[in-house]
């Protein structure tokens, strides 16, 4: 991980350290930061770039996920792809973490959705009636979807609960 900033040397490395970032940049201009970007993402690696300031502008927006932290200036909360409401550096780990869990219940709804249609279909058309003589009616292929879309949302739901970890 590496942390290209704006700011000094002196300046960067506790912060960097507290975090548990290794490499920093320092006394970039906001040209220096979006040429580190492209570089890196010509790498093949995505870059997530968290700021504050109108320096930061161009970076968020170039970056694959830009932070803007919400006490910084307007026009970095623009380009940020996500705004953290404040700006402890705490923040961006929990968002962090709930992007994956929000990842992981998509996968899960989608299975369901799957698993659903690809039984539901085949019954309601009647494709399992002549081996097996299961036949969904009209009202029981409603009901099925119904469900479906439940437990979809009910999953889903489930985010509302979510908690960042502890450090």
């Amino acid at each position: 991980m590496e942390m290209p900033t704006g700011d000094s040397a002196g300046a960067a490395a506790p912060i960097a350290a507290a975090v548990g970032i290794g490499a920093v940049s320092a006394g970039l201009l906001p040209a220096d930061k979006v040429s580190r970007i492209r570089a890196l993402q010509a790498q093949g690696k995505r870059v997530a770039m968290v700021g504050d300031g109108i320096n930061d502008a161009a970076a968020l927006a170039q970056a694959d996920a830009g932070m803007a932290m919400g006490a910084g200036a307007a026009l970095a909360q623009e380009a940020g792809d996500v705004l953290l409401l404040n700006s402890d550096p705490v923040g961006v780990g929990a968002a962090i973490g709930l992007a994956r869990a929000t990842v992981r219940v998509m996968h899960q709804n989608l299975a369901w959705a799957g698993g659903y249609n690809v039984i539901g279909i085949p019954l309601a058309a009647g494709l399992f009636y002549p081996v097996f003589h299961l036949m969904l009616t009209p009202w029981m292929a409603a009901a099925a979807m119904a469900f479906s879309s439940v437990s979809v949302l009910l999953n889903s739901l489930r985010l509302r609960g979510w908690k960042p970890a502890v450090v």
